[in-house]
Formats: C-alpha cells, sequence, structure tokens
C-alpha cells in the first residue's frame, strides 16, 4: 500500500498535474489530495468518456511538458470507450488513465461487477491500451509511471494502471468553503418563427463563426458529421480541428483546452444530435468553465450526416439548460445575426452559449478533409505554440 502524496508528487515531478474522472471509492485519497493542493487541477466530470475528452483537450493545448490523467472506475470504461477509440487514439492525444479494478476475479465485491472485474483487461487490451496494475510500493512509482510516460511520447496514445482493492491508504478531505457558486445566467430566446425553408444554412452560420475566430488568438474545434466536414470545406485554417467521431464529445474536449490554455479563446462547434448524446457535459461547463470558452450549437432538428433522422431537439431549451446549468450568458435563435452579438459581446466570468436553429441540407458534394487526423492536430499544436 502506498500514499496518495507518494504517487501524486511523483506524477507532479514528470509533468501530470491535470486530473479529471468519476469517482470510486478505491480512487478517494487521490482525489482528497489533488482537491486540497491548489497548484494541481481537478474536474469532476459527468461521466468518464467525458473525462477523458477533458483530459484529450488538455494534451491538445499542453505547454512545458505538462500532461493528464483520467480517473475512473472500471465500469466506466464503457462510458469512455467511444473518446478512448476515436478521440485519443485516432488524433494521438497521450494521457494516463487510472482504471479501478472493481470485481477483480478472487477478490469479493458486488454483483454489478461480476462481469466486468474478469473483462477489464481484455477491454483494454481490445482498445490496444497498454496496461499494468497500480504500483503498491512506493520504489515501483516512479518506474511505472516512466513506462506510461515512454509509451505515451513514442505513440501519442493512452496507457492504463489498473487499481487493485487496496493500493492506497485513506487521505482524509479536510473541511473548508465550498466553491462559489455561479449565479445563473437568464436565458434568452430570440425567434422570428420564419419557415423552416427560410431558416439560415450551416454555411452561413459558420461564415459567421470564421469571421468571429481570428487566427492568431482562437482555436475552433468543430463537431463530428456534417459540421466539420462543412467548416473545412469553406476555409481550412490552422487554428481549426474537425473531429470525426466520439460524437458529442466536442464540449468537454473544447473545455480542458480552454482550461489548458486561457491565452486562447476556445471555441465549441456543437449539433444537436450530439449535444443531446452527453447533455451531462452541460453541467460540467457550467460549474468549471472558463470565460475564454465559447460554445455554439448549430441546431438543423435532424442527424444530418446519417440520413436526416430528426432528433427531440426542438422540445428542448438549449438555452435554458446552458442557462440553469451555470453559464454566464445563454441565447437561442433563429437569426444567425445572434452570432455576431454573441462573438462582439464583453467576456463575462464563465462561458458563453449561443444556439442557431437552422434549415436541414447540406451542399452536394461536400468533401471530407484530406488532412489526417493526427496530421491536423499537429499542425494546431505547431499553430498554437503545444507539445
Amino acid at each position: 500500500m502506498i500514499e496518495a502524496a507518494q504517487f501524486v508528487e511523483a506524477a507532479r515531478e514528470r509533468g501530470f498535474d491535470w486530473y479529471a474522472g468519476v469517482p470510486c471509492s478505491y480512487l478517494t485519497p487521490f482525489i482528497n489530495y489533488v482537491l486540497q493542493d491548489e497548484s494541481l487541477h481537478y474536474v469532476s466530470a459527468a461521466n468518464e468518456g467525458d473525462a477523458v475528452a477533458l483530459i484529450a483537450g488538455v494534451a491538445l493545448g499542453a505547454r512545458n511538458g505538462r500532461r493528464g490523467i483520467t480517473m475512473m472506475q472500471n465500469s466506466g470504461l464503457g462510458n469512455a470507450v467511444s473518446p478512448l477509440t476515436s478521440l485519443t487514439w485516432t488524433f494521438r492525444l497521450p494521457q494516463l488513465l487510472i482504471v479501478t479494478w472493481r470485481g477483480q476475479p478472487g477478490v469479493a465485491d458486488e454483483p454489478q461487477h461480476a462481469l466486468m472485474g474478469p473483462v477489464t483487461p481484455a477491454m483494454l487490451d481490445t482498445m490496444e491500451i497498454p496496461w499494468e496494475t497500480f504500483p503498491t510500493e512506493a520504489e515501483a512509482i516512479g518506474p511505472a509511471l516512466d513506462r506510461a510516460i515512454a509509451h505515451m511520447d513514442e505513440t501519442g496514445r493512452p496507457y492504463a494502471l489498473v487499481m487493485q482493492k487496496g493500493s492506497v491508504a485513506p487521505y482524509e478531505l479536510k473541511a473548508g468553503d465550498a466553491s462559489a457558486r455561479r449565479v445563473p445566467a437568464a436565458a434568452r430566446s430570440q425567434f422570428s418563427n420564419v419557415a423552416a425553408s427560410e431558416l439560415a444554412s450551416r454555411h452561413h452560420a459558420l461564415q459567421k463563426v470564421i469571421a468571429h475566430t481570428p487566427l492568431e488568438s482562437t482555436v475552433v474545434l468543430a463537431s463530428t458529421g456534417f459540421c466539420g466536414r462543412e467548416l473545412y470545406a469553406i476555409d481550412d485554417r490552422p487554428n481549426q480541428l474537425y473531429m470525426v467521431g466520439s460524437m458529442g464529445c466536442v464540449t468537454p474536449f473544447a473545455l480542458g483546452l480552454a482550461l489548458a490554455r486561457p491565452d486562447l479563446h476556445v471555441v465549441a462547434l456543437d449539433g444537436d444530435g450530439a449535444a443531446l448524446m452527453r447533455m451531462g457535459a452541460f453541467a460540467t461547463l457550467g460549474a468549471y468553465g472558463p470565460s475564454n470558452l465559447t460554445h455554439v450549437l448549430l441546431d438543423n432538428g435532424a442527424h444530418d450526416s446519417t440520413g436526416g433522422q430528426a432528433t427531440v431537439s426542438p422540445q428542448i431549451s438549449f438555452a435554458g439548460v446552458a442557462a440553469a446549468c451555470g453559464y454566464a450568458s445563454a441565447v437561442e435563435s433563429d437569426d444567425p445575426a445572434v452570432l455576431d452579438q454573441l462573438f462582439e459581446s464583453a467576456p463575462l466570468d464563465g462561458p458563453r452559449f449561443a444556439r442557431v436553429v437552422i434549415r436541414r441540407g447540406t451542399p452536394d458534394g461536400l468533401p471530407r478533409p484530406t488532412i489526417t487526423p493526427p496530421d491536423v492536430k499537429a499542425r494546431l499544436m505547431r499553430h498554437i505554440g503545444a507539445g
């Protein structure tokens, strides 16, 4: 058994100062230790996949050897499969995973872990994530971290430490003042109720985003599907990244980058289907989102890139959700001019949100990006001086 300080301090010496995850009793000592050190950063994510995407955003913007750790119970690996296989693997965005081994064969545990325990190693192997058991002796911590870093630096992909029961001694969370809560913004709706055929196109909305996101100070992260493809077709700029998977993860991904790089204005371009898939991210952005983060949701009421199947977005006030979750401002409209107002407004104490209702449809012959995901990531990292 080791002390939380022994691992966290050894990790800090190697550049690990960002943590995100979903709690597990095995992880409690680490979380308590990190929360009480102002020089370390911990984000409590709504689910494990969001945590992976957030630390991927930290990796995208990292400078001076900074690194991140995602912590989860092994039952949460299911929530993390998508970003682990189509974000961190595809774009080569490394992170250290600490995965607790509930239901380990031969160790008594609750019935819900009876299957996940035995299959946890196979799941990591299948996702091509090298792993080893978490170190339980102080002298083993450094070598384990060094093996993880060597793999991460060589491949650009995650490495996992699988934590067995009783690996870390308890660490008390000292009582203190609760974090200040933001006063929720008032959601604003500005609908003119025009006919669906008269709504603005995605192309028009994206042109406005481009006009307000200068190369030297802004990063634009586009959600998977036609959003990223159309942004690429309009203007392929070095400050842009086009997600090709990990549906719903663009917002925690953007949050990680915005937190790691307060010198940049980070814009997350979202879609209604993607936002609905991971609505817990609204709460995380509302709680942790900084003033340099802007969330734009282009809502056409359909899964456009898979045949136009309807979503349930017409029934939802996304601005109401964002406001209730603590965004500094939240507006929704069917007039793309709301984007001009959004980007031209003064910075606020927290993230800004705008939902623009657009018409369905995509230009004929819309190309796919010819630049590969690792190359678009490397280009963006060079542009922002990361890596």
